[in-house]
C-alpha cells in the first residue's frame, strides 16, 4: 500500500556559513603551522636526547587531538572544502584524523582530483570501512575511483536489492540521469486515503531528503502521478489519493543527458523528478542537490575549457601543472607568431606611417573582445539547449548585425581618435573600415567555433578563446595594414 526505499542515515553535522567555513580553514591552517613549528623546536632542543622521540610523539598527539576535535564538529562538505584548500602534505595529515565511518561521506564531497589523491593513500581495509555504509547510488559515484577488489568486498555486505541497484546505476553512462538518480523515495497506491498516507509517514524516522512529492504507482510499480506534500497536508484526510494527485508531471528516463535534466529543473523550478524505465516503471528519482552538482561541474569545466585547461590540483607538483597548461600555451605561441608574421609582411607600410604600429593593436584587441562576447553567449546558449537547427540561422544574422552596428559606432570613435593624433582623415577612414571588418571576423569565429564543435559532439568551449584570438589578431593586422597599404601609400 505504502512503501519507501530507506537506508540508515549518518548523524548530521552543522553546516557553516561561507565566512565560517573560511574561518575553519584558517583555524586548521594555524593548527598545522603551529604543529610544524613546535615539532621543529622540540626536535632541535631534544636533539641527541633519548627522550626526543617520546616528546615529539606527545606533542604530535596533542595537536592531532585538537585538530581532530575541530574536524569532528564539521559537516563533510566543510571538511571537503578544507581538504581542497590545503597543500598535499597538510591534506594527508588532516585526512589521517578523519574517522573511517565519516571518510565515505567526505570522499563524495571532494573534487575528483582531491579524491584520487586521498584514495591513493588508503589501503583496502580503510577503503572498505569508509564505503561500506554508503547507499547504492553514493557507492556508484565512488566506484570508478575505487580498486575493483574494494567494490567487490563492499558488495558482499549489501542486500540483494542494494546490489541490484548498485549494478544498475553503474551500468549507466557517467553523464546520464541514471548515474545521478537515487532510490530513496516514498511511493503510494492511488486507492488509499490521505489519512493512511499520513499515518505511515508519521511512523518514519524522517522523510528522504528533498521530498516535495510522493509518487503514486500501481501494483506493478508503473508511475501514475504524484502527490505534493503541501496538498497532502491541507487536504481532507478522508480524500483518496487518486482525487488529489497530479497526473501531468515531468518524468525522466535513465539514459537522458544529465545536463538536459538540469535544464528542466532550472526551467520548471523542480525539487525532485521521477525516473521511469521504458515501460513506465518508477525506478528512482533525481533531486535538486544532484542537479546543482551537475550545473557546477559543467560551469567549472566550461571555464577551464575556454582557457584550454583541464581540472588540476592547485597544489600539484610543478611538472604536472606544466603538462596541463603547456599544450595550449604552445598553440597560442604558434598563433601569436602567425599574427606577428602577417604584421611583418607590411614592414614597408609601417616604416612609412609609423603610427600604424600603435593603432593596429586597437583593431585586433577590440575585435577579440567583441568576438569573446559573442562566443560566451553562444556557449552558454548551447549549454542550456537554446540553439537548434530551426533558430541557428536567425541567431547568426542577429550577431552579425550587432557586430556591424557596434563596429560602425566604435569605428567612428576610433576614426576620430586616429584623425586627431595623425591629422589625416584618410587614416581615420581606414581605421573605421578595419574596425568594422574585424568585428565581423570576431563575430563569425565566436559563433563558428563553438557551433562546429557542438555539431560534432565536442565540448564547444575547449580552445575557443585561443582560436578566436588567433583569428582576430591575424585578420586584424592583415585587414588594417592591408587597407593602409592600398589607400595611404
Amino acid at each position: 500500500m505504502v512503501e519507501q526505499a530507506t537506508h540508515p542515515k549518518s548523524l548530521e553535522r552543522n553546516r557553516l556559513e561561507p565566512e565560517d567555513a573560511q574561518e575553519a580553514l584558517e583555524h586548521v591552517q594555524e593548527l598545522l603551522r603551529r604543529q610544524h613549528l613546535v615539532e621543529e623546536l622540540v626536535h632541535r632542543q631534544e636533539a641527541g636526547d633519548s627522550r626526543a622521540p617520546l616528546v615529539e610523539a606527545l606533542v604530535h598527539r596533542q595537536h592531532d587531538a585538537e585538530l581532530g576535535a575541530l574536524l569532528e564538529d564539521l559537516h563533510p562538505a566543510d571538511i571537503a572544502f578544507i581538504l581542497e584548500s590545503l597543500p598535499k602534505e597538510d591534506r594527508q595529515a588532516v585526512w589521517q584524523l578523519v574517522r573511517p565511518e565519516r571518510a565515505g561521506e567526505i570522499l563524495l564531497e571532494v573534487a575528483d582530483w582531491v579524491r584520487e589523491s586521498l584514495i591513493s593513500t588508503m589501503d583496502q581495509e580503510e577503503l572498505v570501512a569508509a564505503t561500506e555504509n554508503l547507499e547504492a547510488d553514493e557507492l556508484a559515484d565512488l566506484a570508478p575511483d575505487l580498486p575493483p577488489e574494494v567494490v567487490a568486498e563492499v558488495q558482499k555486505g549489501l542486500t540483494d536489492e542494494e546490489r541490484a541497484r548498485l549494478t544498475e546505476v553503474m551500468s549507466y553512462p557517467e553523464d546520464s540521469v541514471g548515474a545521478i538518480m537515487d532510490f530513496e523515495m516514498v511511493r503510494v497506491r492511488n486507492d488509499v486515503t490521505l489519512e493512511v498516507v499520513l499515518r505511515y509517514l508519521r511512523r518514519l524516522q524522517e522523510l528522504p531528503d528533498h521530498t516535495d512529492q510522493i509518487f503514486v504507482v500501481d501494483r506493478h510499480d508503473k508511475l501514475m502521478g504524484s502527490l505534493a506534500i503541501n496538498r497532502l497536508i491541507v487536504s481532507d484526510p478522508e480524500t483518496q489519493v487518486v482525487d488529489v494527485m497530479e497526473t501531468e508531471i515531468l518524468t525522466l528516463a535513465p539514459l537522458d543527458e544529465a545536463d538536459e535534466a538540469a535544464a528542466a529543473f532550472e526551467r520548471y523550478d523542480l525539487v525532485s523528478a521521477p525516473v521511469v524505465d521504458a515501460v513506465g516503471r518508477l525506478i528512482g528519482r533525481v533531486t535538486v542537490n544532484e542537479v546543482v552538482d551537475v550545473i557546477r561541474e559543467a560551469s567549472d569545466e566550461q571555464a577551464l575549457s575556454k582557457a584550454g585547461l583541464q581540472e588540476e590540483d592547485i597544489f600539484a607538483p610543478i611538472h604536472q601543472a606544466i603538462r596541463n597548461r603547456a599544450p595550449w600555451l604552445l598553440v597560442n605561441l604558434c598563433t601569436a607568431s602567425t599574427a606577428a608574421f602577417v604584421a611583418s609582411r607590411f614592414e614597408d607600410t609601417v616604416g612609412h606611417i609609423v603610427i600604424l604600429a600603435f593603432l593596429m593593436s586597437i583593431v585586433a584587441g577590440i575585435g577579440g573582445n567583441s568576438g569573446n562576447q559573442t562566443m560566451t553567449l553562444i556557449i552558454r546558449a548551447l549549454a542550456v539547449g537554446r540553439i537548434n537547427a530551426a533558430n541557428v540561422g536567425k541567431l547568426v544574422r542577429r550577431e552579425l548585425e550587432i557586430a556591424l552596428t557596434v563596429g560602425l559606432g566604435g569605428g567612428a570613435v576610433a576614426a576620430l581618435f586616429a584623425w586627431a593624433i595623425s591629422g589625416r582623415y584618410s587614416l581615420g577612414l581606414v581605421m573605421m573600415a578595419a574596425m568594422v571588418l574585424n568585428l565581423l571576423v570576431g563575430a563569425c569565429i565566436g559563433m563558428l567555433v563553438p557551433l562546429t564543435r557542438s555539431r560534432f559532439g565536442k565540448d564547444p568551449a575547449i580552445g575557443s578563446s585561443v582560436l578566436l584570438t588567433f583569428a582576430t589578431d591575424t585578420m586584424g593586422f592583415f585587414i588594417f595594414l592591408g587597407l593602409a597599404t592600398l589607400f595611404l601609400l
